[in-house]
């Protein structure tokens, strides 16, 4: 009787603050940051640290993965642990602290279907001096869109809507309608662009249906 009135239920227990080392780590923790004397404390968290390394030996001696397990130990302990360690101690704000928002990558409202990295070869070529690398560079950039263009529409497009799209990118900095050059033929892209036909899909359709005779 007196051994069912002093069984522990995880109900009862406090939450773990690292599931992953049990409860029997948490306790030893618990008892670390009671211990009054620091060297017999200090003792005792080299021996959790040690026990804690030998979970996964090929990364005990690596200084990184040494900090780590510190950082672990005053996590469990919430801090209350004072000891000497042989790492700078991260503070509880610090670890507490929310990550700056990451910013992602603004699609260009308009003509998306060219792409985020259209918009920076084009703020790139902007900026380099007028010349024959960077007309070269304006046209690179222009038969891309049309390609691009080309794949978001089967249909063929005029330069001219490519040249329109790219002065309204580069805020009229480039404009290649003046030059009179032409750009790729739509019919090269189309070329290279894989057909899809019904052909295969039907023959398929059809020895699935066709019995094997024997």
């Amino acid at each position: 009787m007196n051994t069912v009135e002093n069984l522990e239920y995880n109900t009862e227990r406090s939450q773990l603050i690292i599931p992953e080392y049990g409860r029997h780590f948490q306790k030893m923790v618990d008892h670390a940051v009671s211990i009054a004397d620091r060297d017999e404390r200090n003792r005792v968290a080299q021996a959790i640290i040690s026990v804690m390394g030998n979970l996964q030996p090929h990364l005990r001696d690596v200084p990184d993965f040494q900090h780590k397990l510190w950082d672990q130990l005053f996590i469990m302990s919430d801090f209350k642990l004072d000891v000497d360690s042989p790492f700078p101690i991260t503070s509880k704000e610090v670890l507490q602290q929310r990550p700056e928002p990451l910013e992602y990558p603004q699609n260009h409202p308009k003509y998306r279907f060219y792409g985020n990295n259209i918009k920076r070869m084009i703020d790139v070529a902007v900026k380099w001096e007028k010349g024959d690398m960077r007309s070269g560079l304006e046209y690179a950039i222009a038969n891309h869109m049309k390609k691009c263009y080309l794949n978001w529409n089967k249909d063929s497009v005029e330069d001219s809507a490519i040249f329109a799209h790219l002065k309204e990118l580069s805020d009229g900095e480039i404009d290649l309608a003046s030059n009179g050059e032409n750009l790729t033929e739509s019919g090269q892209f189309l070329k290279n662009k894989p057909a899809k036909s019904n052909r295969s899909n039907n023959g398929q359709k059809g020895k699935r249906g066709r019995k094997k005779r024997y």
